[in-house]
């Protein structure tokens, strides 16, 4: 099953730019690089998880269709003997 890329980058990238704002808002900076910071954490986090995604689900269209082609070899290979 493949994964939806941009659900899941867009996830990804709420999750990390709430995390970095709350990180660096205890860190006492002021709001305005807390947004800053966040945003630029968020944009990095979309890009990393969309290419992670694709690399998974270029993964697993290999597996399937690695699989795809030794069943319709045994296939092939069992209906000759």
């Amino acid at each position: 099953m493949l994964l939806n890329v941009r659900s899941t980058a867009i996830s990804i990238a709420v999750i990390c730019f709430f995390a970095i704002s709350f990180i660096t808002w205890l860190g006492g900076l002021p709001p305005f690089t807390c947004c800053k910071r966040a945003v630029a954490g968020a944009l990095l986090a979309y890009v990393a998880a969309a290419l992670a995604v694709k690399a998974v689900n270029a993964i697993v269209i290999s597996a399937m269709v690695e699989n795809q082609m030794n069943q319709q070899k045994e296939q092939n290979s069992g209906g000759e003997n």
